[in-house]
């Protein structure tokens, strides 16, 4: 193979949106990719290990397991296995329960280092968050363990934003939750799934009023503009911003969702609705790679 069609773990990282602690895991402890070497040991990829790359996003996608990829890979069916999502959902929700912080960060770092944040969010994250809103909603404990996870949460997600963003370059996208609760999950969720698919993120986590909002896009320039709402939404407002506003702007949140045919009938180009924070990636990357 000629070397200029071999690229380096950070261009397949970038190209894929798998971080390359998750490359090398795949190639360590699954034998997913083989990969050429340099003199020096360094990782090369061609376009065939690229490919296949993307041929273990497909499966993972689909809800298989990371240990169940390889003869997946090789047998090609139709239909995916029923991974193991459920039972390490299961395990979260214990910790939770049990108030262990130590066991959230064990299982949920057994994962992040084998699973795309993608992945984890859709399949794991998500549906634990579900299964915990709906047991907080008559549990005894329900408001000491909502303080609890959402502090572990906040914490957790909050360093890996803070660790990417030590490593990243650019125009960030501004994160900014408009919204008078104490905490947004989809706000970290979509900070961090940004941040490990290589983009530095600028996170306002308490409500500034969308009038602050424009002076906030003016100092720091942001590429792009995610803005989580609440139950209410300031429309006249809204509209203003978005019409004194140059980037693109993700909206997301209840008030998006109730006001979503009103939003879309305003046919304003630079105004783009997600219903999830996987979506808002999606988005994001469709944006970006026109």
């Amino acid at each position: 193979m000629h070397s200029e069609q071999l690229i380096p773990i950070r261009d397949v990282a970038r190209l894929t949106g798998v971080n390359p602690v998750t490359l090398r895991a795949w190639e360590r402890r699954h034998g997913l990719l083989v990969p050429h070497r340099t003199a020096k040991g360094h990782r090369l990829y061609g376009p065939d290990q690229v490919q296949r790359v993307q041929d273990i996003l497909h499966w993972l996608a689909r809800g298989a397991s990371v240990g169940q990829v390889r003869e997946l890979l090789d047998r090609k069916p139709s239909v995916a296995p029923q991974g193991d999502w459920q039972v390490r959902c299961q395990q979260l929700a214990d910790a939770v329960t049990h108030l262990s912080p130590r066991s959230l960060d064990h299982h949920l770092n057994q994962v992040m280092a084998l699973y795309p944040s993608i992945t984890l969010c859709e399949h794991l994250l998500l549906p634990l968050l579900a299964q915990l809103a709906e047991r907080w909603r008559s549990g005894f404990n329900a408001r000491l363990e909502q303080a609890f996870f959402h502090t572990w949460l906040r914490s957790k997600l909050g360093a890996r934003v803070y660790h990417d963003n030590q490593l990243l370059d650019g125009q960030p996208v501004l994160i900014v939750q408009e919204d008078d609760s104490a905490f947004s999950a989809d706000v970290w969720l979509c900070a961090w799934l940004l941040s490990s698919t290589g983009q530095p993120v600028v996170v306002l986590e308490q409500s500034i009023g969308l009038g602050q909002l424009r002076h906030a896009i003016a100092q720091l320039k942001p590429s792009t503009v995610l803005l989580c709402v609440g139950a209410q939404l300031e429309r006249a407002t809204l509209l203003r911003t978005l019409q004194e506003t140059t980037q693109p702007v993700l909206l997301g949140g209840l008030a998006a969702s109730i006001h979503e045919a009103e939003l879309r009938a305003l046919a304003l180009a630079n105004l783009h609705l997600f219903d999830s924070p996987p979506h808002a990636l999606r988005e994001f990357q469709r944006l970006r790679a026109r």
